[in-house]
């Protein structure tokens, strides 16, 4: 049963609320469907590894179970690593509101180093506290 025009309007609605109010959540909720194709196929590259490694090993072809090895270890590694993200979606306000980067803004503090950077929030976090 399809849903009526107001029905589709309130949907709408909600959505945005909820994109508006925590990206964070959003961000997490769309990527589960390309997280569970990178399980599976890191699942699967992993037991190929393992594979090779006991074909290797019983063979005694140390070439092959060593590239086994490594097969496995590196798609392990990689399943459980978090995927990379484009940038940052927004910074929660402390009103609640959530204030979008500006374009020229998505690299900034990739060239300061990390000390420069504690810095800095310290000194915002104690200047938000006077």
């Amino acid at each position: 049963m399809p849903l009526s025009e107001y029905e589709q309007r309130v949907l709408e609605q909600m959505e945005r609320q909820l994109t508006s109010d925590d990206p964070k959540l959003v961000s997490t909720l769309r990527g589960g469907r390309s997280s569970l194709r990178r399980w599976l196929l890191t699942g699967f590259g992993a037991l190929v590894g393992l594979g090779m490694l006991v074909v290797g090993t019983a063979a005694s072809i140390p070439v092959v179970g060593i590239l086994g090895f490594v097969l496995m270890f590196v798609l392990v590694v990689l399943a459980f690593t978090p995927p990379r993200r484009s940038g940052p979606v927004g910074t929660v306000q402390p009103d609640g509101g959530v204030r979008r980067p500006a374009p020229g803004q998505k690299g900034k503090g990739k060239g300061r180093g990390f000390l420069e950077r504690l810095e800095e929030r310290w000194e915002r976090r104690r200047d938000e506290g006077r």
